[in-house]
């Protein structure tokens, strides 16, 4: 096991969880320090969580980009969309650099906010009328794997 200013700098996210856990185990030995320790644990502990939340937001953001980029017949917005894609996956890239603990939930997160993102792509595409019935129909049923999510994929253009 790492000590724990080694594993600040290597995972946050699991140094996060563990000064969490020793500051709760450490108000059940009845310090005699005066501090608020169950509260001091939530907030450390809530420092992780927004890391997780901040990957989550990503993989949403690069899952609707892709299923609009598959989708849409639209030319105008496709490179800001490509764009987009790519800004988050540098995004994510240092996210799981800085806490790489989050690498094992990936497949889960994506398969979690593929309907999320799908949903907003939706939206996105029926406010302007641009797909027909057909194209929505798979629209709604996309999925991506975690190698088209966080690799170098892109969808081939859909026809116009």
């Amino acid at each position: 096991m790492m000590d724990a200013k080694q594993l600040y700098n290597e995972d946050f996210v699991l140094w996060s969880k563990q000064q969490a856990d020793a500051l709760r185990a450490a108000a059940h030995d009845e310090s005699n320090r005066e501090l608020d320790w169950g509260h001091l644990a939530e907030e450390i502990e809530d420092l992780g969580i927004s890391q997780r939340s901040a990957l989550r937001s990503q993989l949403r953001r690069i899952i609707r980009h892709l299923a609009k980029l598959e989708h849409s017949p639209a030319s105008g917005p496709r490179q800001g969309w490509i764009e987009t894609i790519g800004d988050a996956r540098a995004e994510i890239d240092d996210l799981l650099e800085t806490s790489p603990s989050l690498e094992a939930e990936l497949s889960a997160d994506i398969a979690k906010q593929t309907p999320r993102a799908i949903k907003l792509a939706l939206q996105d595409v029926q406010g302007y009328e641009e797909i027909d019935a057909t194209r929505l129909h798979h629209l709604r049923a996309a999925t991506y794997t975690e190698e088209q999510v966080l690799g170098d994929w892109f969808p081939v253009e859909p026809p116009r």
